[in-house]
């Protein structure tokens, strides 16, 4: 899938499959082809990632037919412009909680190489483009995905403007931190979160625009949001599902053979980023 077709699935309603990617390894995009993958999800906000690794794992992706979309540290549109470059077809911006950062994206994905006084002008409806200069940015641009992370209280507040920003093919909603900026930390079946969950669904699918929920825990919650509308299933990690599978078979192996519990290390289960 290449990113006008995901960004095409995305505002029609259509369900995209993907999973959040952390390991650098070469072996990674060949195997992940055979699974089903329309996109994979490349963290650079919590992960370490050197720009040339980030760039070769871009390439190896778009190659084995699974669009590579990376989300940058910060809602930053040079940032943004850097790993469109390195070979990105799309960008997650995290933590966006105003309309002026995604118009500043929209810049960024959607009409670069414009850039400076004119950009600027034109982003603000001051400066208006020549029909000729828009339609070139068009089919430049036509392969870039702009999603925006969700994440807060002030970016729900502002989700009517954001969602009327031209560019916009899909929110992703970080539960974790929505959930500690809703006052219920990891309460992921609290009703408070629950009818943000939907008050956000609702709303991107009434704008046509793409939505979904990162969660790592468990599948039957991803599985209630999509029957809401949820349509962009970002579904856990490659580092979730190995700690999750591992976990659940040593436990086995530990009670099938009268074993004693793990001892030391960490028992507690991966964050949900």
């Amino acid at each position: 899938m290449k990113g006008k077709e995901l960004a095409a699935a995305l505002r029609a309603g259509q369900r995209v499959y993907g999973t959040c990617v952390l390991s650098p390894s070469p072996a990674w995009p060949p195997m992940l082809a055979g699974v089903g993958m329309d996109f994979a999800f490349i963290d650079t906000e919590h992960v370490s990632l050197a720009r040339e690794t980030l760039s070769w794992m871009c390439r190896a992706f778009d190659a084995h037919g699974i669009a590579p979309i990376v989300r940058i540290p910060e809602p930053d549109p040079y940032r943004a412009c850097m790993v469109l470059d390195g070979g990105a077809h799309g960008v997650i911006a995290p933590y966006v909680e105003s309309v002026e950062q995604v118009i500043a994206l929209r810049g960024a994905v959607k009409l670069r190489p414009l850039k400076g006084e004119r950009l600027r002008g034109f982003l603000a409806g001051t400066d208006p483009l020549n029909p000729q200069t828009v339609d070139y940015l068009v089919q430049r641009n036509t392969d870039r995905v702009m999603v925006v992370n969700v994440e807060s209280i002030p970016a729900m507040n502002a989700l009517d403007d954001i969602l009327r920003v031209p560019g916009v093919d899909a929110l992703l909603v970080g539960p974790h931190d929505l959930s500690i900026n809703l006052g219920i930390p990891e309460q992921y079946d609290n009703p408070v979160f629950l009818d943000a969950i939907s008050t956000i669904i609702r709303k991107a699918r009434a704008a046509h625009v793409g939505i979904g929920i990162h969660y790592s825990e468990a599948i039957e919650p991803e599985i209630a949001w999509a029957r809401e509308g949820a349509n962009f299933i970002v579904h856990s990690s490659d580092f979730a599902i190995v700690q999750q599978t591992l976990r659940a078979d040593f436990q086995r192996f530990r009670k099938e053979l009268q074993d004693a519990p793990a001892r030391g290390g960490d028992q507690g289960s991966g964050e949900v980023i």
